[in-house]
């Protein structure tokens, strides 16, 4: 296996700190290049100290004086890169030959597609890339011989269970022999709160998922199954298949991490503990499989594996993101932009729990009634992001 140089981009969030326990272990073929945070700046220059970081990338001025401020190691201090197109550079960066794209949110999409068009592996934990931008970050997969491998566990699943080529492409048309995918949700925390009580959810309640440990932003998402919807939309993109042919089911014991049916009616499941480290490490291993530290998943202790269809009335934001798949590539971003407000402003205790849904269905809503953009360019779907934020601020500070 060829020695992996890694940028990881958005290395002090969760995905970011179990791709750098991945690395850890392999140090003979995977190192560390760069290091991106946001906020996190001490935990950032903890990070470049252990892993010997060439380069981290700060947001501002001021992260940099507070990065410099932090560093207290002993060895050369790494070269300190500052602002949005910094991220941009140092995702096409001619040393780097593995970007871990984890910055969640639409600010990760700049990076994410520059990695694409610079040719690098692109291991993509960034919804936005496909869920904003699926055909302009596909066509630059293809068009620059980049690599693509899903780190969303259900994503990397399905990947798993298809045919494998050796490589990791981004496909025109539907797997050869696929009859549909099947993509599993956990179902989060209110699979079972009486509908009348989900008004009253607080944002701590959204936060504490039964399974996984995630972001705040990121379990809201979850709850609302949202997260899953934006999954939908990604494994349109990624595996070149119709709404009509992927499905969403319930699975608690979030064990079975997704499944692919085949036209001879043979399903193929991927199962493992629900750790990060599985997918990242198929991602970086690819196509050997290499140890991620997760454990052995003792298959008698499960006792029951259950599925469920998922309720639309429960989860209104699933619906809406099959509706958006179906309406445009405009309605997908607009579905994205508008959750990335309400739910910023439910987690300020700003709206409703039940509002998050109202505020995407009325930005959809707006959005079908207006002449549909253009969304060539990069710089036209950041635009059609912006405009969406602007309209969903306004909605939310309208319940509010």
């Amino acid at each position: 296996m060829k020695v992996q140089h890694v940028c990881v981009l958005g290395s002090t969030g969760s995905i970011g700190e179990n791709t750098l326990d991945v690395i850890a272990r392999h140090p003979e073929t995977i190192s560390v290049y760069a290091l991106s945070a946001h906020s996190r700046i001490d935990r950032l220059a903890a990070q470049a100290l252990a892993t010997g970081a060439k380069v981290v990338i700060v947001p501002s001025d001021a992260a940099r004086k507070q990065f410099l401020h932090a560093w207290n190691g002993p060895g050369a201090m790494p070269e300190i890169r500052v602002g949005p197109q910094a991220l941009v550079d140092t995702a096409g960066d001619a040393a780097v030959t593995t970007v871990m794209a984890a910055i969640v949110g639409a600010a990760g999409l700049p990076s994410a597609l520059a990695a694409a068009k610079a040719g690098k592996r692109v291991l993509l934990a960034n919804k936005e890339a496909l869920v904003a931008a699926g055909s302009l970050f596909m066509q630059a997969v293809r068009e620059n011989g980049a690599e693509l491998l899903p780190i969303d566990s259900e994503h990397n699943a399905i990947f798993q269970c298809l045919p494998q080529t050796g490589r990791a492409t981004a496909p025109a048309t539907p797997a050869k022999g696929v009859r549909r995918l099947l993509l599993t949700a956990s179902g989060g925390p209110f699979r079972n709160t009486a509908l009348d009580q989900l008004a009253r959810v607080t944002p701590d309640q959204a936060c504490a998922h039964p399974t996984w440990s995630m972001g705040r932003k990121i379990s809201v998402d979850s709850a609302t199954m949202l997260n899953k919807g934006l999954e939908v939309i990604e494994a349109h993109w990624l595996f070149a298949m119709p709404a009509s042919r992927i499905q969403v089911v319930i699975h608690p014991q979030s064990m079975v991490h997704s499944m692919v049916e085949y036209e001879d009616g043979s399903i193929l499941a991927q199962l493992g503990q629900p750790d990060m480290r599985t997918p990242i490490a198929y991602g970086l291993g690819f196509p050997e499989r290499i140890d991620s530290g997760v454990g052995l998943l003792a298959l008698t202790a499960l006792g029951r594996l259950d599925f469920e269809e998922p309720d639309f009335e429960r989860f209104p934001c699933l619906r809406l993101s099959f509706d958006a798949l179906k309406t445009s590539q405009a309605a997908c971003v607009a579905l994205n932009a508008a959750n990335e407000i309400a739910v910023d402003c439910f987690l300020k205790q700003q709206i409703r729990y039940t509002e998050i849904a109202c505020v995407i269905e009325d930005c959809l809503d707006r959005m079908s009634g207006m002449p549909a953009p253009d969304l060539d360019t990069l710089g036209d779907v950041l635009a059609l992001d912006a405009h969406t934020r602007g309209i969903a601020s306004e909605l939310c500070l309208l319940k509010g």
